[in-house]
């Protein structure tokens, strides 16, 4: 069965360049179909936490519609599916007819989760006539012992363009006390990023879960400073302050300008670093300015 052209043709966004993912009820029609206004970089349906076991016959049923309508709005297009050992393979029986870009799974506590996924993602590829290798996964880490054992799971498949950490699973795995402020879970997220990257990964940082926007913004600023490029959500206004706060503003950028031809200009005087501002500019400095112009032009590309 080969699927129709429009399902595959266009190439997504690049993972890397993927700020906000934004979960989106798996059975409920008005959310999905008015999700590409949020701006998300990602569009996820969310068939497990979201969808209650009976709405998940509909949920599916409505996968390849709702995909060709997200990829047509310049979405990615990604779904949850549920665990593997539960209705996960009901689950991809329906929407790997779509051709959806990325399939996450919850509950991800070891890579033996992530080959099986490849190997039943595989198949369904080959059943459906899609490019076999064209789906991406996204393990979710939901637990300490899922953290503890990142990097194997970040190797298990080359399949897997990202990680993404939950919130509300991971605190109650840890038995932490939650709060607006995401504080319980500072260290795992840190961690985190620290694993991802190490494993050349994107991290995608955990949802914030409370409506307020205030809130999220801080929360996304907390994670921008310590080097996220990516954050999931779960309320569709969240969307576009993470993707105000993960892109370099103007005035960042100038700077970086500044401190990019500074540094240039000192190197070819013979001199090893520079001020600027008050500020001693060194190589790591240089790189981290290069880094965020690229980024920013990037960006700009696919906007």
């Amino acid at each position: 069965m080969s699927p129709p052209s429009e399902l595959v043709s266009k190439e997504p966004r690049p993972s890397h360049l993927c700020r906000s993912w934004l979960f989106v009820e798996g059975a409920n029609q008005d959310a999905l179909s008015t999700a590409p206004g949020s701006g998300a970089d990602v569009l996820i349906q969310e068939l497990e936490d979201f969808t209650p076991p009976s709405e998940r016959p509909k949920a599916r049923a409505l996968a390849v519609e709702t995909y060709a309508a997200w990829r047509a709005a310049g979405a990615v297009v990604a779904v949850r599916v549920n665990p593997l050992s539960r209705d996960g393979m009901d689950d991809l029986a329906a929407v790997m007819k779509g051709a959806p870009d990325i399939v996450a799974l919850p509950k991800v506590h070891g890579h033996q989760y992530v080959m099986e996924l490849d190997e039943a993602v595989t198949r369904f590829e080959r059943e459906y006539g899609l490019p076999e290798g064209s789906t991406r996964l996204l393990p979710n880490v939901e637990s300490a012992k899922g953290l503890m054992t990142l990097p194997a799971i970040a190797g298990a498949s080359p399949r897997v363009v990202g990680c993404l950490i939950a919130s509300e699973d991971l605190a109650a795995d840890l038995g932490a006390e939650r709060g607006m402020d995401g504080a319980e879970l500072d260290y795992a997220r840190a961690r985190f990023l620290v694993e991802c990257r190490a494993a050349e990964v994107v991290a995608v940082d955990c949802p914030f879960t409370f409506r307020d926007d205030d809130g999220a913004a801080a929360e996304t600023l907390w994670a921008r400073r310590r080097g996220y490029t990516a954050k999931s959500a779960v309320h569709h206004a969240h969307a576009r302050i993470i993707n105000d706060i993960l892109t370099p503003s103007d005035e960042a950028v100038a700077q970086a300008r500044i401190v990019k031809e500074r540094f240039e200009e000192a190197r070819a005087r013979g001199e090893a670093r520079v001020e600027v501002d008050g500020a001693l500019v060194e190589l790591p400095n240089y790189l981290n300015a290069c880094r965020l112009i690229t980024r920013h032009r990037d960006l700009t590309s696919v906007t």
